[in-house]
């Protein structure tokens, strides 16, 4: 069977096409720009080099032709006819209270609108390209897999939110989380690598990378997550604020005379990593400024390893303990020094990171701990477009 795995961003289409009888890669590539001028197509090709496509695709239907034609193209495509694709998988970001993937159906498309506003950008560009699909391949099965799904197993303690109880009767408002479909890939993942059955074991997984979340996984399930409502809340990320005091908003509103879109602008696009450190939101620019004295960009590291071990202590009161914790995504997987700030001090918890193969490890499936560890620390490497495949795989089989 050979899915489509497509995720759509407001300007950008990044598709997948997989061979699911032995989960290999027969495609990939990224449009960019869409909606603006310049748009291309970055193609990865089976020898590993890029090779780059102009083609202007003024709307996500146009930049939805171009992938189709791309898979076809005799030189560098993968397949001979769209009729070899079996299904299309999407990555939605805001699935609201849906708690598993779904196959889109009119009346599925309808239940799932109300939720589209808690991600306005991401959603409306989901929307988009299901439609584009839709227009190309009128009968192709579609698939949507929300990030939001794995968390919808926490408690009413932990996604409510401390305020009149009509905010969330009246207009969905709570804590949804994000990054869920990463959060279950690693969780089952590294269950498979370590070798124990996640429904046996606390776990707390780490997907630290420009947009950074913690979970807490108790015993298979989520009961935890630091995104909120929007993906701002949490922890710091590399551009975003994470978790603030509310009244600090309205007080920088009020002295620089702000909009509520200039507000949401600073918390999301101008704050984190390169709000402190002046450098970059990008995690080796600013080391490597730290490294060169610039003290500004030290507090930004700091600061940034600081309050995910806050998560992690947080989460392993919250289960009474921890059995395993996960490194992944960009910076979990690549960034060692990051791995080594946040573990420090987390001693008394049972965790001996093993530094060597700590210092070593650049995104391979490994454990990071000494076998002597109470706690079992590993980086495991994420692959959400492989868990939407899987995902379409199994619905599609069923119908």
């Amino acid at each position: 069977m050979k899915i489509l795995v497509i995720n759509c961003g407001s300007s950008s289409i990044k598709y997948k096409l997989y061979d699911m009888t032995d989960k290999s890669v027969l495609a990939a590539g990224g449009i960019e720009k869409v909606g603006l001028a310049g748009s291309f197509n970055k193609v990865a090709l089976p020898n590993g080099e890029k090779k780059i496509i102009s083609h202007e695709c003024p709307t996500h239907t146009e930049g939805i032709k171009l992938m189709f034609d791309t898979l076809l193209d005799p030189e560098i495509g993968a397949i001979k006819s769209l009729d070899e694709i079996d299904a299309a998988g999407h990555r939605i970001v805001a699935g609201g209270t849906y708690t598993k993937s779904q196959i889109v159906t009119d009346e599925m498309l309808e239940g799932w609108k109300p939720f589209m506003e808690l991600a306005p950008l991401h959603s409306s560009a989901h929307l988009k390209g299901y439609l584009a699909v839709r227009a190309q391949l009128p009968n192709l099965p579609q698939v949507f897999v929300f990030d939001t799904a794995f968390h919808q197993t926490m408690p009413p303690k932990a996604f409510m939110y401390g305020l009149p109880y009509n905010y969330y009767t009246d207009y969905n408002f709570r804590r949804y989380g994000a990054h869920g479909t990463s959060h279950r890939y690693v969780t089952a993942r590294a269950g498979e690598v370590l070798g124990f059955d996640p429904k046996d074991v606390r776990m707390i997984t780490c997907h630290i990378g420009n947009g950074a979340s913690i979970s807490a996984v108790d015993h298979g399930k989520c009961v935890d997550t630091s995104m909120g409502l929007t993906p701002l809340e949490g922890v710091m990320m590399g551009t975003r604020t994470g978790d603030i005091d509310s009244s600090a908003i309205l007080y920088i509103m009020e002295k620089e005379h702000q909009t509520p879109e200039e507000a949401i602008d600073l918390l999301n696009k101008k704050s984190g990593l390169l709000g402190i450190s002046g450098v970059s939101s990008d995690m080796r620019e600013v080391e490597d400024a730290a490294e060169k004295g610039n003290e500004r960009a030290q507090l930004a590291l700091d600061m940034y390893s600081y309050r995910i071990k806050k998560y992690i202590g947080a989460y392993t009161a919250v289960m009474g303990g921890v059995d395993v914790i996960v490194f992944t995504a960009g910076v979990g997987e690549h960034q060692w020094d990051v791995r080594k700030a946040t573990m420090e001090g987390m001693e008394y918890l049972g965790i001996q990171l093993d530094q060597e193969k700590n210092e070593r490890n650049n995104g391979e499936e490994e454990l990071i701990s000494l076998p002597e560890s109470k706690v079992k620390v590993a980086v495991i490497p994420t692959d959400e477009e492989l868990m939407i495949a899987s995902d379409t795989k199994s619905l599609v089989a069923k119908q």
